[in-house]
């Protein structure tokens, strides 16, 4: 094995001629190259955090302020204004290097450059992250651009021209602000009124007012406070009060899946597939740790944050009894992998070179060919990462924290990421709807101990080659696990390529030695641990209901005819389904983003107004005439585009609410309103998948290359938890959980309300369509 090569690299043994040493020329290589690798990324990272440090600015623009100033000392022009002379003065004299005067003023004239060069940078960050805090022009209608938004973009386009690194927009985003509490208390009161009679509205609007004038204000101070010194007020809090202490089970309840492309299959080779995506993947995390990635940016020009991306790769959540830790590393050089109850150890370099995929595809045939069984307690190990996460920490400080135990378990938590290698064989079948249901099912907790739930994210291959992920939410929200995922499918359909009989391109090499198994020592009393955990997150996946779909008769493309956003378009279908299935409205959370500031992560939209809800019982009652609908449609999508807008720019409402109620419980301070608050249930989560993050080939020249986005689980046992996927011009798809042990809920009954509101909003319009 490559470990224990290099382990025996150097060996000495005493005899009575002496000491005898015995090397291995094979594996010193292999750990010299291997040294080689790590200082060639040490030496990256310094070099791109010195660009990232002066950007907009470069080592090329300080020369050349230096030669502008020593070039008008030449003509006998001063631009320093005597500043040189002053520096000059300054400097020690005596022998060595300011002897002469010449050596000491082209000193004074690189020292008086360089101070020009790093206020002329400190300035331009200063005035971008002063525009970047102009979000006006997203509050303009749709081809009604003012001559500020106009003169505003020239200015950040001319100030961001420069090929930023991933990184290199960081320091220049602005900070999310903190909402005035009136305003958000207005939001709130305005989100709940149509959920609530008349009595229990003038009850909250009560508790609200005094909470506003007499708690609130202290809470704000500190907040306030915060924000000057964090770089983000929520989203440190945000991740470990919502995330990481959270102690149900990872799966079902936060971790969701990703689904590979569905209407087109590359290989049905299982090891080659993995061969080719797994290149792809170390592809990426190369580019990652070279910053070689572009920031996204909305509209072309507005960079979003990327710090999310940091922890994509080598990260772990680590379980402890009260919050857990998102272990996180700079370089990991193997994976850890699961087949038919065992797990390995496979290296993705030899020496500091990437394996190729026809190599990986090489090593994965090792691993579904070996026949040697589970070791005693090895199968359902997994288990213990989708059960309730104090019994997880428990059993992990007592049987995994010495010995081969612990060696075991540190090579998956230290492993880039984790590799599931499924029997079964899942792929979505349009001539068979319940097809793309079993394959969610799949992705989502599979049988409870074949994916490891604490991993950033679990690679999940099936037998005919069809793909999946299944994420820890913790360390990043969809978008960034899915603009990996881009990556990977774009560079495996359009540059890696198979070859007729459905493997990877090339010859591998058989020299390299075989994927590591694992060794556990798994006493009865751990067993049991297992074993027990396995029933708590089987009672779970059983009592998950999951429903996907696609649906055909209209995308993206006939949506916008009617004038309005797809995703406004969508979620007031959502809320006619939802009374039309529950005769009710209910508090509805739709997530969007506010990567526009510094580590930004979500803000939470209310979707159920009041506007959407006069439409749906105006739809309801069936007596209103189409063109009094349509008005009162419009007034629903623009409420809800302005909401989603206020939520993006740092004016949302329940994050802010969610920070008070935190400050309120540090001081010991009581407060009824934010109590009520954070405990309302949100029955209907939603939840957009953003795709084409990176134009990795042509959706109109490839119209059958499309993803199908992912899901989740319900939020409240007595709810649904929706994802859709615009996907592209022509075609949606929908993922939607329930719980079976709901009598109130239907996942199947929801998406056919899902699909019949869809077509209903189509013929408001008239839109054409095509048959279901």
């Amino acid at each position: 094995m490559a470990e224990a090569h290099q382990a025996v690299a150097f060996q000495f043994t005493v005899t009575p001629e002496g000491v005898d040493f015995r090397l291995s020329r094979e594996a010193l290589k292999h750990v010299y190259l291997s040294g080689i690798n790590s200082w060639k990324k040490r030496l990256i990272r310094i070099k791109n955090g010195i660009l990232r440090g002066v950007y907009p600015g470069s080592p090329t623009s300080w020369l050349v302020v230096v030669m502008a100033t020593v070039g008008s000392s030449f003509c006998n022009v001063d631009v320093s204004l005597g500043l040189v002379g002053c520096i000059q003065r300054c400097l020690p004299q005596g022998c060595g290097p300011y002897q002469t005067p010449q050596t000491r003023a082209l000193l004074s004239m690189a020292i008086f450059s360089t101070g020009v060069w790093v206020t002329g940078i400190f300035f331009f960050r200063q005035t971008l992250k002063l525009l970047l805090s102009y979000h006006g022009w997203m509050f303009e209608m749709h081809g009604k651009t003012s001559n500020l938004t106009r003169i505003w973009a020239m200015c950040v386009r001319l100030l961001s021209s420069r090929h930023p690194m991933l990184y290199s927009f960081q320091t220049s985003l602005p900070k999310l602000p903190v909402p005035r509490v009136s305003a958000t208390i207005q939001r709130y009161l305005e989100s709940v009124r149509p959920l609530l009679d008349d009595e229990e509205y003038y009850r909250m609007e009560m508790l609200a007012k005094e909470f506003q004038n007499k708690t609130a204000p202290r809470l704000q101070k500190y907040l306030v406070l915060k924000s000057w010194w964090a770089s983000n007020y929520v989203s440190d809090w945000w991740e470990e009060y919502i995330y990481l202490r959270g102690r149900s089970p990872l799966m079902v309840n936060s971790n969701y899946y990703v689904m590979d492309l569905v209407l087109i299959k590359n290989t049905d080779v299982q090891a080659a597939r993995l061969g080719n995506i797994i290149h792809a993947m170390i592809m990426y995390r190369r580019k990652l740790d070279r910053e070689e990635i572009k920031p996204v940016m909305a509209l072309g020009i507005v960079p979003m944050c990327s710090y999310q991306m940091e922890r994509m790769f080598n990260t772990t959540r680590v379980p402890g009894k009260e919050t857990d830790v998102l272990q996180h590393l700079s370089d990991s050089r193997h994976v850890a992998v699961y087949h038919k109850g065992r797990f390995f150890k496979l290296w993705l370099y030899e020496g500091s070179r990437l394996l190729k995929p026809q190599d990986l595809e090489m090593q994965f045939q090792r691993i579904l060919d070996d026949p040697s069984p589970p070791q005693p307690g090895e199968e359902k190990l997994a288990a213990l990462t989708a059960g309730g996460r104090v019994e997880w920490a428990q059993a992990r400080q007592a049987f995994f924290s010495s010995g081969k135990n612990k060696a075991a378990l540190e090579a998956i938590e230290r492993a880039a990421f984790f590799v599931a290698l499924d029997e079964e064989s899942y792929r979505y079948d349009p001539e068979d709807e319940a097809s793309l249901s079993l394959y969610g099912k799949a992705l989502l907790h599979g049988n409870c101990y074949n994916r490891w739930f604490d991993k950033s994210f679990t690679l999940i291959s099936f037998k005919n080659g069809q793909l999946g992920l299944n994420a820890e939410h913790a360390w990043a929200d969809a978008p960034i696990i899915g603009h990996l995922w881009e990556f990977v499918l774009g560079t495996d359909s359009f540059h890696l390529g198979y070859t007729e009989t459905g493997h990877c391109l090339g010859k591998p090499n058989p020299a390299l030695p075989p994927p590591t198994r694992l060794q556990w020592d798994i006493p009865k009393q751990c067993q049991a641990v297992i074993e027990s955990s396995y029933q708590v997150a089987k009672a779970l996946a059983d009592d998950v209901e999951l429903y996907c779909f696609q649906f055909l008769p209209f995308g993206k493309g006939l949506i916008k005819k009617c004038r309005t956003s797809p995703d406004a378009f969508v979620q007031i279908a959502l809320q006619l389904a939802h009374f039309r299935d529950r005769g009710k409205f209910c508090l509805t959370y739709e997530a969007s983003m506010t990567r526009m500031f510094r580590e930004g992560r979500t803000e939470t939209v209310r979707s159920c107004t009041s506007e959407s809800t006069a439409f749906v019982q105006a739809m309801v009652e069936k007596s209103h005439a189409k063109a009094d609908l349509r008005d009162l449609f419009q007034k629903a999508a623009k409420k809800h585009q302005n909401m989603y807008r206020l939520a993006m720019t740092g004016a949302g409402i329940d994050r802010h609410l969610f920070c008070l109620y935190l400050v309120s419980k540090y001081l010991g301070v009581s407060s009824p309103f934010l109590a009520e608050v954070l405990s309302e249930p949100w029955r209907l989560s939603t939840s957009q998948i953003p795709q084409s993050q990176i134009r990795m080939f042509d959706p109109e020249q490839h119209p059958n290359h499309l993803g199908a986005g992912g899901g989740f689980g319900p939020v409240a046992d007595d709810g649904y938890g929706v994802s859709y996927m615009i996907a592209g011009e022509n075609t949606i798809f929908f993922h939607i959980s329930s719980k079976f042990s709901s009598s109130e809920t239907n996942a199947q009954r929801f998406g056919n309300h899902i699909r019949q509101a869809l077509l209903d909003l189509a013929d408001l319009f008239q839109v054409p369509k095509t048959d279901s």
